[in-house]
């Protein structure tokens, strides 16, 4: 995967999905809506929790039987020696949470952190996050500092080796937020369930976070790889030690990370549990942002997988077998048996 030609490639699809969606092709990502403010001068970490959004239902999902609400939370991260050595300053970690809501659901909830990819932002991924959120899950997503959708020409791709650190980051804060009394986290989350997914290169980052010695974050109970690869610059080996269950999900026609980089993970995790989800003649993007049938598939697919390996619910599998296994849209492979 060469920085350069996955740079353009992203932008060219970013702007046929603008076009996509001016056609009304696709639905909105809704990046308005999650737009990061200013972030507040720091001396040190700091918390900043604005009025939560007003609920809003979701009709996809595993029932969509809650409501979901919205909150925009900003992180400063302290200074910190970056995954390659390098010495890096303050980061600017801007995350959009959504969480279950309803009369008598007060948590604590399961956890899922999401990672963004390059020249992305959480909104983009809004259908899919709700319909996480709206099957009984706390959804975080990262805005990272260097790589979000509102850097244009000024975003660094380098940076994604440091990405790991500060979703790890994100987590810790968000835990000590949720064990803290009076606050507007308190009692949401269950520290010992939690998962992480990510797209393109957010998907590379949650790979390094589940299988790279590097920056391994064993709090995660399972991990799906969106369309992800192995970034070569991280430090670190992949798959040399125990790693979560993970779904890889890949589409056949994606042109930025092609179907090989998928597989090259897939392949090469024989750790524990981990499955392929093929999708067939399917881009780079649409299967993840905005609302269409292959994002919807997606979106049941991996809430079965989280269903199945955060909260432990065997009967979990057969959903997704059932729901990965479509005529002429997709197939779902495991325990390193190739795609069809």
């Amino acid at each position: 995967m060469i920085s350069a030609v996955k740079n353009a490639g992203l932008i060219v699809a970013a702007a046929l999905v603008v076009l996509a969606l001016a056609s009304g092709c696709v639905g909105q990502p809704e990046q308005q809506a999650t737009r990061p403010s200013a972030p507040a001068a720091s001396a040190g970490p700091q918390t900043r929790t604005p009025a939560p959004a007003p609920a809003t239902a979701t009709a996809t999902g595993r029932d969509g039987s809650y409501r979901t609400g919205g909150r925009q939370v900003t992180f400063t991260e302290p200074a910190r020696p970056g995954s390659a050595g390098q010495r890096l300053g303050q980061r600017t970690l801007v995350t959009q949470v959504w969480y279950p809501r309803a009369r008598g659901a007060a948590g604590p909830f399961p956890l899922l952190l999401f990672a963004p990819g390059f020249l992305q932002c959480p909104g983009a991924y809004a259908h899919l996050l709700r319909a996480w959120a709206s099957a009984g899950y706390v959804v975080a997503a990262v805005s990272f500092p260097r790589t979000n959708c509102h850097l244009g020409t000024g975003a660094n791709e380098a940076d994604l080796v440091n990405q790991p650190q500060d979703v790890s980051y994100v987590l810790t804060r968000l835990l000590a937020l949720s064990a803290r009394s009076g606050g507007p986290f308190s009692g949401l989350l269950d520290p010992n369930e939690v998962g992480a997914a990510g797209q393109s290169d957010g998907g590379d980052t949650v790979a390094a976070l589940a299988a790279n010695t590097c920056c391994a974050d064993r709090r995660l109970k399972a991990v799906a790889v969106l369309s992800g690869a192995e970034w070569p610059p991280m430090p670190g080996r992949y798959f040399s030690g125990a790693a979560p269950p993970m779904l890889f999900t890949q589409g056949s026609a994606d042109t930025i990370n092609p179907p090989w980089t998928s597989l090259q993970l897939y392949r090469a995790d024989g750790a524990g549990p981990r499955y392929y989800l093929d999708l067939f003649g399917a881009s780079h993007l649409i299967p993840y942002e905005g609302t269409n049938p292959v994002e919807r598939l997606v979106a049941r697919v991996t809430l079965a997988f989280f269903d199945r390996y955060v909260l432990g619910q065997a009967g979990a599998l057969r959903t997704m077998t059932r729901d990965g296994n479509v005529a002429g849209a997709a197939a779902l492979v495991s325990g390193g048996r190739s795609p069809p």
